[in-house]
């Protein structure tokens, strides 16, 4: 701790030094950058592309003639890249010269490879093969077919490093590099989004995909920026264009979308859309999905059936000083946990915590679907369970231009979420949840100085936690937290360095037990060193803090959804975390690679031990800490066989074990590979792959081993665009051998396999 709060120390003092460092006496005057965007084939301009100017973050917009300028850009070197919907991320460099006009022109067309963009990683636009941290950037067209997904889950499922934790179809939560629950951190628009779905294996984080505008995951610690809950990873929902890019533009844009498919009979549709006027904006967006029980080459996965829907609406201004947003959303839906058919034959299985289905279908759902006996008639029966959740959340950005010679801008957000979900026991209540929260941060960007750039803030959360009824195994809670960060960049001539810290303090005040509270600092430090030409290796070291969670403190009693009969420790101490990530990338105009290596230390590590004792017909496990050990690698290599033709291969392996005693913790997805291929003609794009898992053997003493699979899925899309329309008609088929194979992740895998073979068509229009 002593050498944590020496760097932490040291780096707000190079801030302060930074901040009263005098600038030149006599600065060069500022430049321009004109250009235009078309669309390739006929050069027909392109409206409303998105122009980004790295590294300072600023973005402009084409008109009607694909035209689009920055003014007042200091002399130097710049990269531009140019966005639209579902076409390529062109990316060009210019040289910007004292009092002169640098021109550059940007022709987009479809192809598979594109240049994608983070602001989950530095707080500010960068892009993602130069950040330090390793980013995965999805954005919407790139989820189609998926974005109908049932949850967050379910939709980032099978991306490197990214795995699914489920109970269900409703419940998929991402798991990354082997992390779940509290130590990966669940964004809207850099905000928590005040769920609940780290909590329980049959807690769900819904998606609302008719507001995505794009996915990050950051993966490994991400404490510094967003907080303890960030020791494993962050994934940040993004939603709507002007949240994202925050800049006016005139006229309307929008998309209209519709889903349907097999193997679960969905069906749904989404609408959104954008106005503005002047510097003002107003959007709006609404829509809905069902899903019915699901099928498997086993059987109807009973009481699987899902249903959200959702309406959001707000209004903003943009300006050259301030510009904000506010907005208000309302989501609702419910999904059913599913249930054991035929507990009888499988009186002798276990699921992946090692308990007999039997119990777990009993504690999940009061009863089966089967009719009862005549010796059943008088046991106390009420039914499937399913989840009824509705969430309120409104929220606020805002932005302050040009503060003065050292600070460039302010960005305020704040939101609060009111969520609750009741679980229904067939017809009678069983247990009802609320959790409300209000979040709050500040991020001052610096103007730059010298070889120094950065940015640094302020975070703070104010959470209400209470539970009513049968499951309500943890005392009404109050917790609130405040935090202090940094995170600065120098960049010297030939490498980067990068640097941080945050001071964090959590207190929790349960109801009729003694408060806790915990502070601690996170520190980060990281270099960038070009090795070739488009070649890069990148070293990161990060000594990470995390505060227990109230369930981890305070649990006691049956908690069904984890299928545990779980006993909190009060005592708990933070956890920390020592971790090394090397990352090695590439990007040509024909080859992209990154390869990432990693290992995490984890000091006091809070886990779950079986301690072999029943109560409640549920095994009885307590939270313990101890050292423990990650350590895992992830790559991907996109390949260009031909103008028209890329291969695509992708890789994650992670092992996972408590440090002295070697035993294997549980829920650690296997080893993965892809390997795909993606043909485009035109507005044509076919792309078949091959997905392999491993058969996991490396289990925890509560676990049983899980089978390997391979799966065969064909994607294809044709899209077709006009100046101010596009088009797209998607058919997403998936396991098309009908395998039968099981999620090692799933707390229901036993009885509960993955879907079997389906197609689901989507067709999307976008004005713009």
């Amino acid at each position: 701790m002593k050498s944590t709060a020496t760097l932490l120390l040291a780096l707000f003092l190079l801030t302060l030094a930074a901040a009263t460092a005098s600038e030149d006496a006599a600065a060069p005057p500022p430049g321009r950058i004109d250009g235009k965007v078309t669309l390739a084939g006929p050069d027909t301009p392109i409206h409303h592309a998105t122009i980004v100017l790295l590294p300072s973050g600023r973005t402009a917009e084409t008109g009607d003639d694909g035209l689009f300028s920055f003014a007042n850009v200091p002399p130097g070197q710049y990269a531009l890249l140019a966005h639209m919907h579902s076409l390529s991320d062109e990316r060009k460099v210019v040289q910007v010269l004292s009092g002169q006009t640098a021109q550059v022109a940007f022709s987009l067309r479809l192809q598979p490879v594109r240049e994608a963009i983070t602001v989950t990683a530095t707080g500010e636009h960068a892009e993602v093969m130069e950040t330090f941290q390793s980013v995965l950037s999805k954005e919407n067209y790139e989820l189609t077919g998926k974005a109908a997904a049932p949850s967050l889950g379910d939709m980032l499922d099978g991306e490197a490093g990214v795995a699914k934790r489920s109970g269900g179809p409703g419940t998929g939560r991402p798991v990354i590099r082997g992390f779940d629950g509290d130590r990966v951190l669940v964004l809207q628009d850099g905000l928590r989004t005040g769920t609940l779905s780290s909590t329980s294996g049959d807690h769900g984080e819904p998606v609302d995909p008719s507001s995505i505008e794009r996915v990050e995951v950051v993966r490994g610690p991400a404490t510094l920026l967003y907080g303890s809950n960030a020791i494993g990873g962050v994934v940040n929902v993004l939603t709507e264009h002007h949240i994202l890019h925050q800049h006016p533009h005139e006229g309307l844009r929008g998309s209209l979308s519709a889903t349907g498919g097999t193997a679960n009979a969905m069906g749904g549709g989404y609408g959104n859309f954008e106005f503005g006027k002047n510097d003002w904006i107003f959007y709006a967006s609404g829509g809905g999905t069902r899903t019915g029980d699901y099928l498997t080459p086993l059987r109807r996965i009973e009481n699987s059936a899902t249903e959200m829907k959702q309406a959001t609406g707000g209004v903003g201004r943009y300006s050259d000083k301030f510009s904000f947003n506010v907005g208000y959303g309302l989501q609702e839906g419910v999904y059913g946990v599913p249930v054991n058919p035929d507990e009888e034959d499988h009186d002798g299985e276990e699921d992946s915590h090692g308990i007999r289905s039997s119990v777990l279908a009993r504690a999940l759902n009061s009863t089966s679907l089967l009719a009862p006996t005549q010796e059943e008639e008088g046991e106390d029966h009420h039914g499937p369970v399913t989840l009824k959740w509705r969430r309120h959340n409104t929220r606020f950005h805002g932005i302050v231009k040009e503060l003065g010679p050292f600070v460039e801008q302010l960005q305020l957000s704040a939101g609060y979420t009111d969520w609750n979900h009741t679980e229904m026991e067939g017809a009678e209540i069983g247990t009802r949840f609320f959790n409300k929260q209000l979040v709050y941060r500040g991020t001052f960007t610096q103007r730059r100085q010298g070889r120094l750039d950065g940015s640094f803030g302020f975070w703070g959360m104010t959470r209400r936690f209470n539970a009513e009824g049968a499951e309500a195994i943890a005392p009404k809670v109050s917790q609130n937290a405040f935090a202090l960060f940094a995170l600065e960049e120098v960049s010297l001539e030939r490498v980067r360095l990068q640097f941080g810290g945050r001071l964090e303090s959590n207190r929790y005040s349960p109801n009729g037990l003694p408060s806790r509270s915990f502070t601690g600092a996170s520190a980060s430090a990281g270099i960038f060193v070009p090795l070739w030409k488009d070649g890069a290796a990148v070293v990161n070291y990060m000594r990470s803090y995390r505060a227990p969670s109230l369930e981890e403190l305070f649990n006691n009693g049956p908690h069904p959804g984890n299928a545990i009969f779980e006993i909190g420790n009060a005592n708990l101490k933070r956890e920390l975390s020592d971790g090394v990530d090397l990352a090695i990338r590439h990007r040509g105009r024909r080859i992209r690679l990154e390869t990432n290596f990693y290992r995490y230390q984890m000091h006091d590590f809070v886990y779950f031990q079986p301690t072999g004792e029943e109560n409640d017909g549920f095994p009885v496990a307590e939270y313990r800490q101890a050292d423990a050990r990650f350590t895992g690698a992830e790559a991907r290599l996109e390949a260009a066989l031909h103008s028209s033709l890329w291969l695509l291969l992708g890789f994650d392996a992670v092992d996972a074990n408590l440090s002295e005693s070697r035993q294997n913790l549980p829920r650690i997805p296997p080893t993965r590979g892809r390997l795909g291929f993606d043909y485009r003609f035109k507005g044509l794009s076919v792309r078949p792959e091959l997905v392999l898992a491993n058969r996991q053997w490396q289990i925890a003493p509560t676990e049983t081993p899980t089978a390997g699979y391979a799966l065969v899925n064909i994607n294809a899309s044709y899209t077709w665009a006009s100046q101010h329309l596009m088009h797209t008609i998607s058919a997403n088929s998936f396991n098309l051998g009908d395998r039968l194979y099981r999620n090692h992740l799933s707390f229901i895998k036993a009885y509960a396999p993955e879907i079997g073979r389906g197609i689901r068509f989507t067709y999307t229009v976008n004005w713009f």
